[in-house]
């Protein structure tokens, strides 16, 4: 990982884990981020955090979880064409 994540993770009594990351960004990602906050908020008519903003940004733009298979069944290989630059980007800008 770069040093512009930093990763935590924490054992929860339940037996399930939570992961935890500190993402470094540059000023016009996070203003981004609040317009995008900005437009859920209007759309839920309450208030809503970057938090709340950028779940929401990756569950409606993210494919279904093709990543999840049975147990047993192994997933293929990264091809050439996935990368980080495929990850949908908060703005409509490349």
């Amino acid at each position: 990982m770069s040093d512009r994540v930093t990763p935590q993770m924490q054992a929860l009594p339940d037996g399930e884990a939570e992961i935890s990351l500190v993402v470094r960004l540059p000023w016009e990602d996070v203003a981004r981020l609040g317009q995008e906050a900005g437009r859920l908020a209007s759309q839920m008519q309450r208030p809503v955090t970057l938090d709340e903003a950028v779940s929401h940004r990756l569950r409606s733009t993210r494919p279904s979880a093709s990543h999840a298979r049975p147990a047993g069944e192994q997933p293929s290989a990264m091809t050439s064409s996935t990368s980080l630059a495929s990850l949908p980007r908060i703005s409509g800008t490349a």
